[in-house]
């Protein structure tokens, strides 16, 4: 009961601020557009604002699921654009420019949109070089990207992009550290995807792991099948001995409650470990066990300013690289995005990382 009680609770203030924020919409949309009704526009707003929630009822929804992931973005810029807009008009006494105001609020919608679609469209290359104790051996390219989040609106042409960079590197090993397709695969297979990702190329193989987003889509199996025909191994709490060289590992996200524990997951010989582990939660237990190379990704850096104060605050390292003892730490912002494709406090990105190697004393 209490359950429904708080759905209820958390639907009535959603509601309220619909009403408030498409109120103040409609009186600037009425002195551009004088015929508009008010009948009509509240049928259409009500309908943007509940449109992701409508696009979950199945595939066919698709066209919902597109605007509501856009409606996210701004209702996350109206909540701190529009009420300033009252503010500013109540203080100026211009609350009878409604035009001049919501204009200016419009024009700023359009800059944030049109700038925060580059940063996400746009991914920037990062480049890391970190020293490792093992055996003497060459160094290692490692290219790792994360949260692709392949989908609808990050699709071929995005996953593309990653692709052609990676290559370019002529990486040792590529490592996808989760999320790698927005809870559903099917869009994946539909729209031509593997193909794309089976040109991705590496010396000693591309390797992956489950995020958060898998586990919401319920297809883990079809999922494993799909990147496992597009050339990429899904590391499910295992370790795996790579080129006789080094140790990789990938977690189970912690989203599987019944996941290993680390330690059951550590090799027995003394050569370099790599570990995967979708959510940066425990930055604690991979330093005495010995972990060489922590990799992370999930917090896309709060991926809309300013949600990094949030990420910040709830991962000891929510982005960018840290060593600690002898572990060196790397959470991604990660390639694709989650809901708009809009990135205003984090870019795309994707890590190209040079392993050396000195030889144990």
């Amino acid at each position: 009961m209490k359950i429904v009680s708080s759905i209820i609770g958390a639907l009535g203030i959603y509601l309220l601020l619909v009403v408030y924020l498409g109120w103040n919409v409609y009186l600037w949309v009425e002195t551009i557009a004088p015929w508009m009704n008010i009948g009509l526009f509240s049928f259409l707003w009500l309908l943007i604002a509940f449109s992701f929630f409508i696009g979950r009822l199945g595939h066919r929804w698709l066209a919902f699921t597109i605007i509501g992931s856009y409606w996210f973005a701004f209702l996350q810029y109206a909540i701190l654009l529009i009420p300033l807009a009252n503010i500013i008009g109540l203080v100026l006494d211009l609350k009878d420019e409604v035009f001049v105001l919501g204009t200016a609020v419009a024009i700023l919608f359009a800059g944030i949109f049109a700038v925060g679609s580059y940063l996400a469209y746009s991914p920037v290359l990062r480049e890391l070089e970190i020293e490792v104790e093992g055996p003497k051996q060459e160094p290692l390219q490692i290219v790792i990207g994360s949260d692709f989040h392949l989908g609808v609106l990050s699709g071929k042409r995005h996953l593309k992009r990653f692709v052609d960079r990676a290559n370019r590197l002529n990486p040792d090993l590529v490592l996808l550290a989760g999320d790698l397709v927005d809870d559903d695969p099917i869009w994946y297979a539909r729209y031509g995807m593997k193909e794309e990702m089976e040109k991705l190329k590496s010396r000693f193989g591309v390797y992956g792991v489950l995020g958060n987003h898998e586990y919401y889509g319920k297809k883990i199996p079809l999922l494993e099948r799909l990147m496992e025909s597009s050339g990429v191994k899904i590391l499910r709490d295992e370790t795996i001995l790579v080129g006789g060289r080094f140790y990789i590992t990938g977690r189970e996200d912690r989203t599987n409650g019944k996941r290993h524990a680390l330690g059951l997951l550590k090799p027995n010989q003394d050569l370099p470990w790599i570990v995967m582990d979708h959510t940066p939660s425990d930055l604690k237990t991979p330093i005495p066990l010995g972990v060489d190379f922590h990799i992370s990704g999930h917090t896309h850096k709060g991926q809309m300013w300013p949600n990094h104060l949030i990420t910040r605050k709830v991962f000891e390292l929510d982005y960018g690289y840290r060593k600690i003892g002898s572990t060196h730490f790397l959470v991604s912002s990660g390639f694709g995005f989650w809901g708009p494709p809009i990135r205003t406090g984090s870019r795309s990105e994707l890590w190209s990382i040079k392993m050396n190697f000195k030889e144990t004393k």
